[in-house]
């Protein structure tokens, strides 16, 4: 069996890349290697070599693809998430097990480079942050903290003079600082001014979402919930970030158009409408609140997950560490009785969206917090997402439509 396996050279050479995108692949989970005789090269299973290098066909190393298959989307392999019976997995490890022993920043420069070992600190570039501030200042009054994240991936772009580098160290480095940029842009509702050196990304969003003061247990359950966010397999926004980098699209591109995606009411918004529904249970009890969207043909928001059949794992994560906090008390007693009031005739289990909203209502965050959390939080997985497709064929993301139109010829329409 070693004598069948492949050098990192032969490897390359098969792959028609470098030796240093081989490691790549490696620390991303596309390929598996293991030490030669006396520990000193890697060497490589020859079929998941084979395997991967038909995955790249279209590449100029590879037969032409026919008419049929370049106008084909096909499927969209990825090595970032698997989700599977009520359970998700980041690259085969269970994020709720991270999410308890390492930070956000710590999975994130994971996700993205397979560096096990601390990466840098997630520092915003000062050019991109002064950049941010100064169009998030010229924004109205009632721009929310999602608009403000939106311009400040926009701004950040034009001051940042590599964001055309596509090389794998390079885009990480990008989204670190971009991350960074999007919660130090954001003005604090403490009163504040500017954070100590250090300070983790969760530590530094708190303020930026409620003027209550950050204790060590509350920066350690956000820090949870942006673990818990980092991706989700091939959701609409993830998709979007995919199509981008398939066009080649840089890393501030793919965020700013994946952001569009998550702003709808069905995805990264949603638990905002869950926290509108909490406050109005708070006031008026469960069975109303039900009853008055039931009636008016509107979902519930935060209750059902279509992938997931009894439990959706964030959410019960999320609001076990929330039941250790005294204030959270009655919001988790109004999602609970919005579950089981529900649960009469839709046996819903309670989703992420439901316990952002809890986290948001119990901590007087605003509505639109747990859409923030969930944008700042994702940004690290549509990066993981668009490395790889940086990989892969240039615009290979592209779905085949059928035409239904009036068929031609037609007579010219008078336009006037």
């Amino acid at each position: 069996m070693a004598e069948r396996r492949l050098t990192t050279q032969q490897v390359a050479a098969r792959l028609g890349v470098k030796p240093e995108t081989v490691y790549a692949y490696v620390s991303r989970g596309l390929l598996g290697s293991r030490r030669g005789p006396g520990g000193r090269a890697s060497t490589f299973d020859p079929d998941e070599v084979e395997r991967l290098a038909r995955r790249r066909r279209g590449r100029p190393d590879a037969a032409p693809l026919s008419a049929r298959d370049q106008d084909a989307a096909g499927p969209v392999y990825s090595a970032v998430t698997l989700i599977e019976g009520d359970r998700y997995f980041y690259r085969g490890v269970d994020p709720v097990a991270l999410a308890q022993r390492v930070s956000f920043e710590a999975v994130a420069w994971w996700l993205w480079t397979g560096d096990q070992r601390p990466g840098p600190a997630f520092e915003a570039p000062a050019a991109g942050l002064a950049a941010a501030r100064a169009v998030g200042a010229a924004l109205p009054p009632q721009a929310g903290l999602v608009d403000r994240l939106r311009v400040a991936a926009v701004a950040a772009a034009t001051a940042d003079p590599v964001r055309f580098d596509l090389r794998p160290r390079t885009v990480a480095a990008t989204a670190r600082g971009l991350i960074a940029t999007f919660v130090d842009a954001l003005p604090r509702r403490d009163g504040g001014d500017g954070d100590p050196a250090g300070d983790s990304i969760a530590a530094r969003l708190w303020p930026r979402l409620t003027t209550r003061p950050a204790d060590p247990y509350a920066v350690a359950t956000l820090d949870t919930a942006l673990v818990l966010l980092i991706d989700h397999g091939l959701a609409a926004s993830t998709v979007t970030a995919r199509a981008a980098a398939s066009a080649r699209a840089h890393p501030y591109a793919v965020v700013s158009a994946a952001l569009g995606a998550a702003e709808g009411p069905l995805h990264g918004a949603a638990s905002g409408l869950a926290h509108r529904m909490l406050t109005d249970v708070l006031e008026r009890g469960a069975g109303p609140v039900v009853a008055e969207h039931l009636r008016a043909g509107r979902r519930l928001p935060g209750l059902g997950h279509r992938l997931y059949r009894a439990t959706d794992p964030r959410a019960q994560v999320l609001f076990e560490r929330l039941a250790a906090v005294p204030e959270a008390a009655p919001v988790l007693a109004a999602a609970h009785a919005v579950t089981e009031t529900a649960a009469t005739h839709l046996p819903l289990p309670a989703n992420v969206d439901l316990a952002l909203a809890t986290l948001s209502v119990s901590a007087a965050m605003p509505p639109e917090a747990g859409e923030t959390i969930f944008a700042v939080a994702r940004t690290a997985g549509w990066i993981a997402h668009a490395l790889e497709e940086y990989d892969e064929r240039a615009l290979r993301v592209r779905v085949t439509g059928r035409y239904e139109g009036p068929p031609p010829p037609q007579p010219l329409p008078s336009l006037r």
